[in-house]
Order: structure tokens, then sequence, then C-alpha cells
């Protein structure tokens, strides 16, 4: 049976980097999926027009690779949700989820150092409140390198469990990431191709498969 599958990422990029082979997978095995976008990813920068339209582009290109063809896109500021009131945030996204009705969303892990990263989980996890008439049943935070793991050592860690395999769509995740060739950075900065992959190897091994992708469960309701 098919599944309806929100992903919420506070910038284009971060979907590919924390879930891009999990959406690859979602798109083969005929799922509906859509992605939303909560801020153009560069506004904060200097020179952020011409930024934006090539974040524009890549994010399209990227989506494509992917095979998702259903994206929202937001302009909360860059860097900067957390000068929104949350409740603003929130009624955006329960839009999307009254318009899709997803039954899997995945979004941001809670404690990441990118505020937007923040900000974007607490906006998910109280649109997406367990009421009664609610369609989602699993919600998951990914990780994303350059933020997940740059947190505080005084704070909870990321620790997955829920593992995905993703070795037949790595070519797909590596595709759209190459979409945001822009943003990576050279080894051995953690937001680089090689340890991109290094983590997809880690996650993979550590769990008996050649690649995957790692998750942190929020909710998951027995069907």
């Amino acid at each position: 049976m098919t599944k309806r599958v929100l992903v919420v990422a506070a910038h284009a990029d971060d979907e590919t980097l924390g879930c891009g082979g999990t959406i690859a997978m979602h798109v083969s095995q005929g799922d509906s999926v859509t992605v939303m976008f909560m801020t153009d990813g560069v506004s904060s920068r200097n020179n952020n027009s011409d930024d934006s339209s090539r974040r524009k582009t890549a994010s399209n290109q990227a989506m494509t690779a992917l095979g998702v063809s259903d994206v929202r896109q937001l302009n909360f500021p860059d860097n900067k949700m957390d000068s929104v009131p949350l409740l603003d945030v929130v009624k955006h996204i329960e839009i999307v989820i009254d318009d899709i009705k997803p039954e899997i969303v995945y979004t941001h892990f809670a404690l990441d150092l990118n505020v937007d990263h923040r900000v974007t989980h607490s906006a998910v996890m109280t649109a997406c409140r367990p009421l009664s008439w609610s369609s989602i049943k699993k919600i998951l935070s990914f990780e994303v390198l350059s933020s997940t793991e740059w947190n505080s050592s005084s704070i909870e860690q990321f620790f997955p469990n829920y593992i995905v395999d993703i070795s037949d769509f790595w070519n797909k995740k590596l595709a759209a990431l190459k979409c945001y060739d822009d943003e990576m950075r050279k080894f051995p900065h953690s937001r680089s191709y090689k340890c991109v992959e290094a983590l997809a190897i880690l996650r993979g091994a550590s769990h008996g498969f050649n690649k995957a992708e790692a998750f942190t469960v929020e909710r998951i309701l027995a069907e």
C-alpha cells in the first residue's frame, strides 16, 4: 500500500543530506512525496539575490533527481527563524498537512546547532500533535552533517534508532547532492562528499547494509 510522505526541511539541501536516499526509496515504492522548504537558505548572505536564484535552480534539479514533483517553498528569514512567532511557522505547516494528509513525516533533529533546524523541528512537532483525526502515523528526525554533530556536548546527542537501507538509492542521493555543489565543502569539512559517503557507509555497516540513513523516532503508531 502506498504512503503519503512529507519532508520538512529548513533549507534546500537539508532534505538530501538528511534523507535523500530515503526519499528516493519512497518514490520507487510509488509513495507520494512532498518536500517543504522553510527558507530560501541564502537570504542571510551577501549578494543573496544571485544566491537565491542559484539555490532555487539547485533545489529544482535535486528534486528531479530524487523523483519529487510536489515542492512547497516558504520564505521565512534564513538563519533567523527564531525571530518569527512559532505559531506563524506552525500554521504554514498545518496548511500543507491539511492539504496532503501525510502518514509519514521527516524533519530535523530537535537539537541541531542551526537555529532554523531547531525551530523547524518544534513547529513540525506542534503541527503534528497526536489528535484523533490526524493522518500522521510516523515522525522521524534526520541528521544533517555540519549541524547535528556540531551541537553542544552538554546537551543530548543524536542517537539513531531507525535505520533505512539506501544501498540501492545512494546514486540518486549523490546525484541530488551534486545539484547543491555550491553548498558543499572540501574534505575534511563534514559537509563534503567524502564525509557524506563515509556517514552513509558507517550507518549502513553498523546495521549490516552497504549504505544507510539514520533517524531518531519521534512517533510510531502501530498499524
